[in-house]
């Protein structure tokens, strides 16, 4: 029998007394969210890395005054969304954040060698051309409209603990969700 795992307050509780090895786990455990989050925010990997190590040495730099009062995930998600947002400011200054394929991914033509069996190489192309349009509206939205539609629409996550990521009114986070959506909507019109 696999013995349980400890809950993410037994691990902060630990941390908060010192103990690096239960905030390695927590670590461990938010390591690909939080870039995933991150990557939504800033649309490329070298600032999602940063924005993730950042992200996780605040954490244990602040864990101490963490009470609880949320879960550790939205806690350390609204960490992840006010650094992507500060960074994004600060490169928006007069530079503007290019939209590129990620480092790593596969020219189409390796993706159209792999592609499962029953769809066409043009189905393919369809799909990667649909997700550079997602990609470059996404980026056309504001910090603070991104955020809301990553932590829902991605993650997944319910509109109180959205408003305590981004620091803001359970009402705010629908206003904000409802106009990026629709900016969104008529940013994909022509794709979709």
């Amino acid at each position: 029998m696999e013995p349980s795992q400890p809950s993410d307050a037994e691990l902060v509780l630990r941390s908060q007394r010192g103990d690096m090895a239960a905030f390695e786990e927590l670590v461990n455990r938010y390591r690909e969210k939080v870039y995933g989050l991150a990557y939504g925010m800033a649309h490329n990997e070298p600032d999602a890395q940063d924005i993730r190590q950042e992200t996780f040495v605040r954490a244990w730099q602040s864990i101490d005054r963490f009470r609880g009062q949320s879960a550790f995930y939205t806690w350390l998600y609204r960490i992840t969304t006010n650094l992507a947002i500060d960074m994004m400011r600060k490169k928006s200054r007069g530079v503007t954040v290019p939209i590129e394929t990620p480092e790593g991914a596969r020219p189409i033509e390796a993706q159209m060698v792999d592609a499962p069996k029953g769809r066409l190489p043009s189905d393919e192309a369809q799909r990667s051309d649909l997700r550079l349009a997602i990609d470059r509206a996404m980026a056309a939205l504001s910090p603070e409209h991104r955020a809301v539609v990553l932590l829902k629409d991605f993650e997944g996550m319910e509109y109180r603990d959205i408003a305590k990521v981004v620091g803001c009114s359970m009402g705010t986070v629908m206003s904000r969700l409802f106009y990026a959506r629709r900016h969104l909507q008529q940013l994909l019109r022509d794709v979709l």
